[in-house]
């Protein structure tokens, strides 16, 4: 309740509510100043409210004194019950652990007020889970409270747990969670066999290696706990077999060792323990974790192959052997109770097992082919025999038939040598060490000997000297050789072997006489080198020559780049004609000569077409030429020179003149000179040309022809 001092109680006093809640949670009564809560309150949700209060005046609603702040706290109640925020629990507990072992810690949270009453104050309790485990009532740890409990007995406990309020008095709220709790398992078990003998069948026909049966000893325990271990306890029949552990499975596998007979043995016994792997030494009092078991194990007699009486088979047999002569034989037996025949056969492969046959019944190797050690020296196949009770039980055996070497074959030397000797060789020099090689297979101590055929003894230029290791030495016998006299000398050596029958061959040796310095290393053993001067090389002729070469390339250059030079001054100098000049490589026969080339060459067919102005020139005075030998007629250049005439004397342009035109050019000028009229007349009938008869022979023709169309023709003027 709100009251201001200056509210008399008329009505003039107006209160006002402002803060948290006000108008929601909380309101005022503006005449009596009243507090009402609106709705109800949670001390969890909101512990306390701040408000402001003010007292106005009605009328003016001017504040009649300052506003005033004041706090609403909101009061518990038990309204909560404790609650497990983190259950339900999972937990685990080892076996066999002692009572009070620690397991888990649990917790339970109450909103209540804790400072206030004992709204907040929990206390723990099991409700389901005893006598196996206790719980603290202010602390909430829960501890084993049995003794050895036992995993393989029950794993699994389910625990109920309460929290209270209220310090645990009656009318407290409370809570409860689960815990799920585990035994884990520990090594306290020992792998017991289930029966104290086992018995297994094996056939005698297993193979090595293979597993022929299983026994397990059965441990209650878990995981690494129950790993067991097999091993076969040493004495009678053990060393045969040997055992191993699945790991997926914890068998104990057993593995054969070696093989089984029957016939041998029928039966073996032998003990198997199993212990563990992993041991706990707090359970070492409770006896030795391992057992002891028997393996009783009956062979099964089989059908089995035949046996043969050795793995492999070594014959040996002389080349050249007659067909059909035995060399050796293969034994094999059914070892069964029933004994059966054997039949024997070759394993064919390819055709060399054609060279050898085997009689079926006996085994009996003979030779089917001359053999050829040389060809083959050593054969292998392979012999199978089958019983003749059950033909698909074979076994095979492989045999090796070595050639032995009959000498047929005369040594040789081994490979060809190249053998020299020097100019400058003194008596008893070695120039060649010779090896001899045979065909044959040389059994151990074989020897060869050398030495110098009949014919060759008694020359005086080499001698064969034998070293007694199946080498020879070639040596020479003069002092110093010629290659001018004799270049190449022919040595026939005779090798023998130690063998029987003796065999023996002539083998010759080519030996080349070379020049050599004076210590002996060769210069030269080329024919051409006996006639080069002394000391000029090879190297030094070499260089000789190309010397000369080079020489000959330079003069053939000088001269081309001379002609070029030649060439390019005349073609300079023709530049310098104003008609058009024709280049022609032919020489030619001179002015006699009249087929030596187109006389239609020397027109100008540029000036014809467009017909340009002449280029006219005064004639000189006329100068009388030096008499020359007659020209042969010629009508294609009189027909040209008319035509040119033609032309001028028709041209309307023409000055009173006659026209020196240059059709060629003639080198450094003609004796004749020109051939136009010189002072010519001022019509064409006054022309004279009698003076041609003049010029001599050359001009022949020319005078020949102006004279005919004078006297053909007056009035035309030629």
């Amino acid at each position: 309740k709100l009251h201001s001092d200056l509210d008399k109680g008329v009505g003039t006093v107006k209160y006002t509510l402002s803060g948290d809640g006000a108008g929601t949670v909380f309101t005022i009564d503006e005449t009596t100043g009243d507090i009402h809560a609106i709705r109800s309150l949670d001390r969890e949700e909101k512990p306390f409210y701040t408000l402001r209060a003010q007292a106005v005046d009605v009328d003016t609603k001017k504040p009649l004194e300052p506003e005033s702040e004041f706090i609403i706290k909101v009061q518990d109640i038990n309204d909560n019950e404790p609650k497990f925020l983190d259950g339900p629990y999972v937990a685990s507990v080892p076996e066999m652990s002692p009572v009070g072992a620690y397991v888990l810690q649990v917790k339970a949270t109450d909103a209540d007020d804790p400072t206030y009453g004992n709204s907040a104050r929990v206390v723990y309790s099991i409700l389901q889970g005893q006598p196996y485990f206790s719980i603290d009532p202010k602390t909430g740890v829960i501890r084993t409270a049995l003794p050895n409990m036992d995993r393989e007995v029950k794993e699994q406990y389910q625990v109920l747990i309460q929290a209270k309020d209220m310090g645990g008095q009656l009318g407290g709220l409370a809570g409860t969670t689960t815990v799920n709790i585990t035994l884990t398992d520990v090594n306290d078990n020992p792998p017991r066999f289930p029966k104290s003998i086992f018995h297994l069948k094996v056939p005698e026909s297993s193979h090595v290696g293979s597993a022929i049966g299983r026994i397990r000893a059965v441990d209650p325990d878990f995981g690494k706990n129950a790993e067991i271990e097999y091993n076969i306890v040493p004495g009678d029949g053990g060393n045969l077999f040997d055992i191993t552990t699945d790991e997926y499975t914890q068998e104990g596998v057993i593995k054969l060792k070696k093989p089984l007979d029957f016939e041998t043995k029928k039966a073996y016994t032998f003990k198997v323990e199993a212990s563990n792997l992993h041991l706990d030494h707090r359970f070492h009092s409770v006896g030795p974790f391992k057992d002891t078991a028997t393996v009783k194990i009956n062979v099964l007699d089989m059908d089995e192959p035949p046996v043969f009486s050795k793995p492999m088979y070594t014959m040996e047999v002389y080349e050249d052997t007659p067909v059909g002569t035995i060399i050796g034989a293969v034994t094999a037996q059914d070892l069964d109770a029933g004994s059966s025949s054997v039949r024997y056969f070759i394993d064919w492969k390819n055709d060399v097992d054609s060279y050898f046959t085997i009689d079926a019944t006996e085994g009996t190797i003979a030779t089917n082919d001359l053999l050829d050690r040389e060809s083959t020296a050593q054969y292998n196949f392979s012999i199978i025999a089958s019983k003749v009770s059950n033909p698909l039980l074979t076994s095979k055996v492989n045999v090796i038939i070595n050639v032995l070497d009959v000498n047929e074959f005369p040594p040789e030397i081994s490979v060809p040598y190249e053998t020299s000797v020097c100019e400058n060789a003194k008596p008893g020099q070695v120039i060649q060490t010779i090896t001899a090689a045979d065909k044959d297979l040389s059994p151990a101590g074989q020897r060869f000997s050398f030495k110098l055929s009949s014919e060759a003894s008694n020359k005086p230029n080499f001698t064969v000297h034998d070293y007694r290791n199946n080498t020879a030495g070639i040596e020479t016998r003069r002092n110093g050789y010629s290659r001018r006299q004799q270049e190449l000398y022919f040595l026939p050596v005779v090798i023998e072997d130690s063998s029987y029958p003796v065999q023996s061959s002539t083998n010759t040796l080519t030996i080349r006489v070379c020049r050599c310095d004076s210590d002996g290393t060769i210069q030269s053993c080329n024919v051409e080198a006996i006639f080069l001067p002394v000391g000029l090389s090879t190297g030094a002729l070499i260089a000789i020559l190309l010397c000369i070469v080079i020489l000959l390339v330079i003069v053939v250059l000088y001269v081309a780049l001379r002609r070029q030079k030649k060439k390019d001054t005349l073609m300079t100098s023709k530049e310098d004609i104003r008609d058009n000049v024709i280049h022609y490589d032919d020489e030619g026969g001179g002015e006699e000569d009249t087929q030596a080339f187109d006389i239609g060459a020397l027109r100008n067919p540029k000036v014809i077409e467009d017909n340009k102005m002449r280029r006219d020139i005064k004639p000189d005075t006329l100068r009388f030429p030096r008499h020359r030998p007659p020209a042969e007629d010629n009508t294609d250049i009189r027909d040209f020179i008319n035509q040119r005439l033609q032309e001028n004397d028709v041209d309307p342009s023409a000055p009173p003149y006659d026209s020196l035109a240059t059709y060629a050019y003639e080198g450094n000028g003609s004796v004749a000179e020109s051939l136009s009229s010189i002072d010519s007349l001022t019509t064409e009938a006054d022309q004279d040309y009698d003076y041609l008869s003049d010029w001599g022979p050359r001009f022949k023709i020319l005078a020949e022809m102006f004279g005919e169309e004078e006297s053909y023709n007056p009035d035309k003027v030629t």
